[in-house]
C-alpha cells in the first residue's frame, strides 16, 4: 500500500464538528467564517468496530465505540497534526490531543478499538504504511484494556452480542417498509429524541430516531434554506485486482483502475450533463445546521408528512440550558426564507416568529437577502414622537384624538389625532348607504349580511373606548405615518392632491383601573396597558396583515396572540352572536317640528343621562340621550360663549379657548340634562351637568362665557351663582374681560349680530347642473330619500307592459330605467308620441323628480309606479345662486360658466351647506326641468373657505347683483363682500371681463335720460 509522509511538520488547532465513527474526526478551522475550512482525520494505527452498511450488521461494540468518542470530544477544541495520507482513497491519517490527552490513547484504553500494526509487505516493491509516533502508547493502553476486560475486550459472556443494535430496515437503506403516515398519527406533536447523522441541505438532514433506531429524513418546518444542487456520479473505479491488506482500517489497495467500459462512460457523460450547482448561500446554511445539529442529541416534534413519506419537523438542539429551534435560528440569520406549505403545519405563534425573523432578516440584508429589493411602500417611520396626555374624543373604534401636555391649554395643534397602529375595527355607519341596491345573489347577500353584522360592532368600539379612555392620561408613542388615496384598495400612494397622511402610533393607557375589565391584557414594560391590545383581545378590533417591509406596531406581536386568543375564545366579532340593534332617532337633522313634539317627553322627568356627542362652540352641543334613543342639538340657556363661522373663517375672541375648555370639560362625556325648552331653529334649550356641577358656571368662571339674560334670567338654574361668577371674572380680567372697565354696561341683550334670527340651511349632494347657474340638490339625511331607494330596490320588475294596457300620459308619475346605469327611477312624463304608443321603441321624455335630469327613453323602459311611490314628492330640489348673474348656455362664455359649476359641486358627490337666502314660489308645480319653485341658495363648501358664489365671481364666470336701495343690511353686506372677488376677476381680465368693464351693458343700467325738446 502506497503512503506519503504528510507535509505538516506543525500542529493545527480547531474544533471537533463531527464523529463518523469511532475512529475518525471531522474537525475545522476556529475561526469565525460562514464556511471555514475543515478537514476529515482518521486516528493512526487505530481500528474501532464498523457500523452497519447497507444491508449488513453492526461489528461488536461498533455503536458503544462511536458514542464514547462522539460525547468525548464533539465540539470541542483540539490540537491535531496529520502524520501520513493514503492519496488512493484520499484519507489522511493523523494524531489528535484532546487537552493533553492523545484521543488514540483515551478510546484505545477504555478498549473501544484496537491497536494497528503497520504494515509489513513481503514484496519488496510495496511500500509499508507509516504508523502513529504514539505507537508504544497504544500498545500499552490496549494491553491494559485486555487485562481489564473493558469495551470489545468484555469477558462477560453475550456481551459482544449484546452490543449489536437491532436495527429497522430503513436504518440499513431500505426506507420503503416505514409506514410514514402511521408513524406520524401516533406521534404527531410529541417531542421525539434524536441523533442527526447527516445534513442534505439547511432544512433537509437524516436522524436516528431514538429508541427505535428508525433512519428517517425530515424537513425542517415552515422553512427552505438555499438547494446544494445535484452532484454528479462520482467515476466509476474498477474492481482491484489485489486484495485489502490485512489488518486495515479503511484502506483502498494501491494501484491504477481499469479502463471504463462505453457504458459507463455514457452514465458518466449523462450524469456530468444533469449535475446542478449549489444556490448561493447555500454550503453556508448546510455548515450552519451542521455546526448545530450534526451528531448531537436532539428534539424532533413531528408537524406532518409529505407525499414522499418525508418526515416534517421542528427540530430543537440544545444550548446551554435550553432548547433552540432551528428553523428560526436560520431564518434569523438569513439562511432560510419562511414557506407557507410546511409553515401552515405549525401553531400560529411559531408561524408569527418565523415571518417577523425573515421581515427582520430582509431589512438587514443578512445573506441571501443581500440583494432583495423591498416592495414600494406608502409608510414611513416616525422616530422619538412620544408625548403624553388627556383623552378629548374618540373618532372611532380605532382613532382618538390626545390634547398635548406640552401644547400650551386653547391651542389648536394641542389636540392630535391619532390612529392606533396596526388594528382595523370595524367601520360605523349603514353599508346600505354605499350600495345602489343590496344584492339578491345568495352568496353576495351572504357577504353583505356578513358586513351589516360586523359594523354593528363598530359603535361598540367606540363605546368601549369611550367610556374606558375619555378624561384618562395616556402616553402615546409614534411609529408611522401612511400616505392614504381615494385610488384603488393596495394602490402606492402618489402625490396626488386627493391623499391624505395619517400617523398611527400605540397609546399606553399609564394608569389602569378597575374599570378595564377583568380581561384587560397583562401591563408592558411601560407599565400600563395598550389600548390597541385591549380592543383585539375582546373581539373588537382585527390586526392588520402587513406586507413586507410595511411599518406596524412595536407591539405587533403581542397584537397578533391578542387576536389569537379572541377568535379561540369566540369575542366580539368572532362570535356568531349579534350586536344589539340601536336605532337613534336624530332630531338634530329632523324638522322644527319634530323637536316640538318631542319636547314633552324630555320634560316629563327632570334630569336625563346624556353622552356629548359632539361641541360645535362653547355654547351649542350635540347631545345622544340613551334612554329615549335619540339625538338632539343643546344650547346651554342664561350664557353666551365667544362663538366663531367656521364657513366665513371669522372667529370672535377666545372662541378656541371656549371649544377647546368644553371639549376637554364635557365631550364624550356621561351628563346630566334639564331641558327647559325649545327655539324656532329645533335646539333645545336647558342646563348641563358634568360630575353633578353646572357646566354654565365652569364657563363664566373661567371668563369663556357671559350671562344672556334675554333667556329669562329667573328661569335659569344657579342664577345667582352665575352673577357670582360673572362678576368675580371680570374684576379678575379673565378671557373675554380682559377690556373690561368697571363702570361700563355691556349689553347681554339679543342685538347682537351672532344671535339674530339665523337663516336657515341644509346639507344638500347636488345631482344635475343646468345653464345660468341653476342646479338640482337632494337633501343629505332626509328620510324619505332612504325610504323611496329601499323601496324602488324592494320592487321586482317584471316584463315589458303590452302596448295598450300601459298608456302613460303627460304629467303623470312613472317608473323609468335610466339609460346610464340601467336603475329604475321615477319619472315624470313630459312629452309622449303624438298618435299614441305605436310599437316598443316609441320614445317619451321624461324627467326624474329625485335627481333632475331628463331624456328621452323608448317605451319599453317605463312601468306604471303605484300609488304609495307616484304620491310621494319629488326628491330634487331646484335651486339658484344668490347674488349673481351666471350666464346662459347662449351667451358669451355661458358654456365655460357650465363646465365650471359642474366641475365645482357635481364631482366626487361632495356634500354642500345651501343657506337659503330667498323662495321664489311663482312658478308652481314642476312640469319638466328647469321648471317649478326655485330656492336661492348660497352654496357653501365644508373643504373650502369660499362660497360656490364667490368661486364663480373670482374665475369670471358670473357678474354681481347690484344694490338696490331696499335690500336689507345683511343681503347688502354680503355683496360687498363678494364684490372682492368680482374686482380681482375684472382686474385679471378673466372670462367675461376679457373685454373690459361690461357693467355699461348690463340689462340692469339705467337708461340714459331722453334730451328735452325745444320750448
Amino acid at each position: 500500500m502506497a503512503t506519503t509522509n504528510s507535509g505538516t511538520t506543525n500542529w493545527l488547532r480547531g474544533r471537533v464538528k463531527a464523529v463518523p465513527s469511532g475512529d475518525c474526526v471531522v474537525i475545522m478551522a476556529n475561526v469565525k467564517a460562514d464556511l471555514p475550512l475543515e478537514k476529515t482525520i482518521t486516528l493512526a494505527s487505530i481500528m474501532a468496530p464498523k457500523l452497519a452498511r447497507r444491508g449488513g450488521v453492526d461489528e461488536p461494540f461498533a455503536w458503544d465505540s462511536r458514542e464514547f468518542l462522539r460525547k468525548l470530544c464533539l465540539g470541542k477544541d483540539v490540537v491535531f497534526k496529520v502524520e501520513y495520507t493514503v492519496p488512493s482513497i484520499g484519507r489522511e491519517f493523523g494524531t489528535v490531543f484532546l487537552g493533553d490527552k492523545n484521543l488514540a490513547s483515551l478510546i484505545v484504553g477504555e478498549g473501544w478499538a484496537k491497536v494497528r500494526e503497520p504494515f509489513q509487505p513481503k514484496d519488496k516493491d510495496k511500500e509499508k504504511t507509516e504508523g502513529s509516533p504514539y505507537l508504544a502508547e497504544l500498545r500499552a493502553s490496549e494491553e491494559k484494556a485486555k487485562q481489564l476486560g473493558l469495551g470489545r475486550w468484555s469477558k462477560v459472556p453475550g456481551a459482544s452480542e449484546a452490543s449489536i443494535r437491532d436495527l429497522p430496515p430503513s436504518a440499513i437503506g431500505d426506507p420503503t417498509n416505514f409506514d410514514a403516515m402511521g408513524f406520524i398519527a401516533s406521534n404527531k406533536g410529541k417531542p421525539i429524541e434524536a441523533i442527526v447523522e447527516q445534513v442534505r441541505d439547511g432544512h433537509s438532514l437524516r436522524a436516528y430516531l431514538l429508541p427505535g433506531f428508525q433512519f428517517v429524513q425530515v424537513f425542517v418546518a415552515g422553512v427552505q434554506a438555499p438547494s446544494m444542487g445535484r452532484r454528479g456520479m462520482p467515476e466509476f473505479v474498477a474492481a482491484e485486482t489485489e486484495p485489502l491488506a490485512e489488518g486495515s482500517n479503511e484502506d483502498a489497495p494501491s494501484g491504477s483502475a481499469a479502463p471504463l467500459t462505453s457504458a459507463q462512460r455514457f452514465a458518466q457523460s449523462v450524469t456530468a450533463a444533469s449535475e446542478v450547482p449549489p444556490d448561493p448561500f447555500a454550503r453556508e446554511a448546510k455548515h450552519f445546521t451542521e455546526l448545530r445539529v450534526l451528531n448531537k442529541d436532539v428534539r424532533i416534534v413531528l408537524e406532518g408528512v409529505d407525499k414522499n413519506n418525508n418526515l416534517i419537523g421542528s427540530v430543537y438542539y440544545p444550548d446551554g440550558d435550553s432548547a433552540t429551534d432551528l428553523a428560526l435560528e436560520l431564518v434569523k440569520n438569513g439562511f432560510a426564507k419562511y414557506v407557507e406549505w410546511s409553515g401552515n403545519m405549525m401553531e400560529d405563534e411559531a408561524k408569527r416568529k418565523l415571518k417577523t425573523a425573515e421581515l427582520q432578516a430582509k431589512k438587514d440584508r443578512l445573506r441571501m437577502w443581500t440583494n432583495y429589493q423591498p416592495p414600494a411602500s406608502n409608510s414611513k417611520p416616525i422616530h422619538d414622537q412620544n408625548f403624553t396626555g388627556k383623552v378629548v374624543e374618540v373618532v372611532s373604534g380605532d382613532c382618538i384624538i390626545v390634547a398635548d401636555d406640552s401644547v400650551p391649554f386653547g391651542s389648536p395643534a394641542s389636540e392630535r389625532r391619532i390612529n392606533l397602529s396596526s388594528i382595523k375595527a370595524p367601520k360605523m355607519g349603514n353599508p346600505r348607504r354605499d350600495v345602489d341596491a343590496e344584492p339578491t345573489n345568495p352568496e353576495e347577500r351572504a357577504k353583505f349580511n356578513e358586513v351589516l353584522r360586523t359594523r354593528a360592532f363598530g359603535r361598540e368600539a367606540r363605546e368601549f373606548l369611550r367610556t374606558r379612555l375619555i378624561g384618562r392620561q395616556v402616553n402615546v408613542s409614534m411609529e408611522y405615518s401612511r400616505k392614504m388615496t381615494n385610488d384603488l384598495p393596495g394602490a402606492v400612494a402618489t402625490s396626488s392632491p386627493d391623499s391624505r397622511v395619517m400617523d398611527f402610533g400605540s397609546v399606553i393607557l399609564a394608569s389602569p383601573s378597575k374599570n378595564d375589565g377583568e380581561e384587560a391584557p397583562p401591563a408592558n414594560q411601560h407599565g400600563g396597558i395598550n389600548v390597541a391590545e385591549m380592543l383585539v383581545s375582546r373581539g373588537l378590533a382585527t390586526v392588520v396583515r402587513h406586507r413586507d417591509f410595511e411599518e406596524r406596531s412595536k407591539y405587533y406581536d403581542a397584537l397578533v396572540t391578542a387576536e389569537s386568543r379572541a377568535i379561540s375564545g369566540r369575542k366580539g366579532m368572532h362570535s356568531s352572536k349579534d350586536p344589539p340593534a340601536v336605532h337613534v332617532a336624530d332630531l338634530s337633522m329632523g324638522s322644527v317640528k319634530k323637536a316640538r313634539d318631542f319636547l314633552p317627553f324630555l320634560q316629563k322627568t327632570k334630569r336625563h343621562t346624556a353622552v356629548v356627542e359632539y361641541v360645535f362652540s362653547g355654547h351649542r352641543l350635540k347631545l345622544y340621550i340613551p334612554k329615549e334613543t335619540c339625538s338632539i342639538a343643546f344650547a346651554i340657556s342664561g350664557v353666551r360663549a365667544p362663538a366663531r363661522n367656521a364657513a366665513k373663517n371669522i372667529s370672535e375672541p377666545y372662541s378656541d379657548e371656549a371649544l377647546a375648555f368644553m371639549r376637554r370639560k364635557v365631550l364624550q362625556r356621561d351628563v346630566e340634562i334639564e331641558v327647559e325648552t325649545v327655539d324656532r331653529t329645533g335646539t333645545f334649550l336647558g342646563s348641563i351637568y358634568e360630575s353633578k356641577k353646572n357646566v354654565a358656571l365652569s364657563l363664566v368662571e373661567e371668563g369663556l362665557a357671559k350671562l344672556q339674560t334675554s333667556f329669562g334670567f329667573d328661569r335659569i338654574p344657579d342664577s345667582h351663582l352665575l352673577v357670582h361668577a360673572e362678576q368675580n371674572a371680570k374684576q379678575q380680567k379673565k378671557k373675554i374681560w380682559e377690556n373690561y372697565v368697571e363702570g361700563e354696561d355691556v349689553s347681554n341683550g339679543s342685538s347682537s349680530t351672532h344671535e339674530r334670527k339665523q337663516k336657515e340651511s341644509m346639507k344638500v349632494v347636488v345631482t344635475d347642473v343646468l345653464s345660468g347657474g341653476k342646479f338640482y340638490v337632494q337633501k343629505v339625511g332626509d328620510g324619505e330619500v332612504a325610504s323611496i331607494q329601499q323601496k324602488l330596490a324592494s320592487l321586482s320588475i317584471k316584463d315589458a307592459p303590452v302596448i295598450g294596457s300601459f298608456n302613460p300620459a303627460k304629467g303623470s308619475i312613472v317608473l323609468a330605467q335610466f339609460s346610464l346605469d340601467n336603475s329604475w327611477n321615477r319619472a315624470m312624463i313630459v312629452n309622449g308620441p303624438k298618435d299614441g304608443v305605436k310599437s316598443a321603441t316609441d320614445e317619451f321624455e321624461v324627467f326624474y323628480i329625485d335627481y333632475g335630469n331628463q331624456e328621452k327613453v323608448p317605451y319599453s323602459r317605463l312601468r306604471p309606479a303605484d300609488a304609495e311611490i307616484s304620491g310621494r314628492p319629488g326628491l330634487a330640489v331646484l335651486c339658484s345662486l344668490a347674488h349673481i348673474k351666471v350666464p346662459e348656455l347662449e351667451d358669451d362664455c355661458g358654456q365655460e360658466a357650465a363646465e365650471f359649476l359642474s366641475y365645482c359641486i357635481l364631482e366626487n358627490a361632495k356634500e354642500f351647506q345651501a343657506v337659503i337666502e330667498e323662495r321664489d314660489n311663482t312658478a308652481g308645480k314642476a312640469k319638466g326641468r328647469g321648471t317649478g319653485n326655485l330656492l336661492i341658495v348660497t352654496l357653501m363648501d365644508p373643504s373650502s373657505e369660499t362660497s360656490i358664489n364667490a368661486a364663480m365671481l373670482q374665475e369670471g364666470l358670473a357678474q354681481l347683483e347690484r344694490k338696490k336701495r331696499f335690500d336689507t343690511r345683511e343681503k347688502k353686506a354680503a355683496l360687498e363682500k363678494l364684490e372682492e372677488f368680482q374686482d380681482k376677476a375684472r382686474k385679471e381680465r378673466l372670462n367675461i371681463w376679457r373685454y373690459g368693464d361690461i357693467q355699461s351693458d348690463d340689462e340692469e343700467s339705467v337708461p340714459p335720460a331722453k334730451a328735452g325738446g325745444r320750448r
